[in-house]
């Protein structure tokens, strides 16, 4: 797999899913460690495993399935991919992005991002939900942009405009939804990291310094892509663990795992909630 994503390459995997599916979805999910289960909620789904698809990355971490589900919820047309593929697995960020670049192909319209976050802010508690209102992009700014190489101009021009990441009538449907669960919908700032490490207490402390709520390893790609390609975007994060300002507390990915099981519920209840109000 070259470092570069090719119109071709992405004209053959969307070609690979339509032959697969009859509906025309409208709506694209990525679902984050330990979230896949929301997919088990489409109905009369069509699922594809990544490894069928030419092109795709196949995700190798544990709590991502690996594979797309392609079907109705909430009486809107989806494609929701369980699991996703990081940078530190050793794709190129361009690779990481791939899979939006064929939501474009297929006529997608809508992106909806989950992923399991740390927390920075030292008010988010495991179980927490965060609506992401911006990010930042530490990969992006180092060089490390899944637009790098040529541009492909069918899906947008050389140098995008990212000012409003995330859309800001989706933001609206989910606080809603939020507030008709009767639970609280944290805001605030995501960043992305390299991983695969955690970060240290130094590393945390910077990053509340420069006014980051939750920290993660994925998601700011995909977004990148989307806004691009003129898809409207809604980020969400799970919040994993506590923010681990002092080091005396050790975080690991079965923690992120349990964490997600938890707070699934309410996740899934924002994400039906936006559906229903598109």
């Amino acid at each position: 797999m070259s470092e570069f994503i090719s119109a071709e390459e992405i004209e053959q995997a969307a070609g690979i899913i339509q032959q697969e599916i009859s509906q025309k979805p409208r709506v694209g999910m990525i679902l984050g460690s330990g979230l896949g289960s929301l997919a088990e909620e489409v109905e009369n789904a069509v699922i594809i495993p990544y490894g069928d698809i030419p092109t795709w990355p196949v995700s190798t971490v544990e709590g991502h399935q690996g594979r797309l589900v392609i079907g109705s919820l909430e009486n809107q047309e989806v494609l929701v991919m369980q699991g996703r593929a990081h940078y530190y697995e050793g794709y190129s960020m361009t690779q990481v992005g791939f899979p939006v670049r064929v939501m474009q192909q297929l006529g997608l319209e809508i992106l909806i991002v989950t992923n399991a976050a740390g927390a920075v802010n030292p008010d988010f508690k495991p179980g927490d939900v965060m609506l992401i209102t911006d990010h930042l992009n530490f990969l992006g700014m180092a060089g490390e942009s899944p637009l790098r190489g040529p541009n492909l101009d069918q899906f947008g021009p050389r140098f995008p405009d990212i000012g409003i990441a995330y859309d800001r009538e989706l933001g609206e449907f989910s606080r809603q939804s939020a507030e008709d669960g009767g639970f609280p919908l944290h805001e605030g700032i995501y960043v992305c990291l390299a991983g695969p490490s955690f970060e240290t207490p130094a590393d945390l402390r910077f990053l509340q310094l420069i006014g980051v709520d939750a920290v993660g390893m994925s998601t700011v790609p995909e977004v990148t892509v989307a806004r691009h390609g003129g898809m409207r975007t809604l980020g969400l994060s799970t919040i994993s663990n506590k923010a681990n300002l002092d080091g005396k507390t050790t975080t690991s990915h079965e923690e992120v795992l349990a964490a997600g099981k938890i707070v699934l519920p309410r996740l899934i209840h924002i994400i039906k909630g936006v559906l229903r109000r598109l």
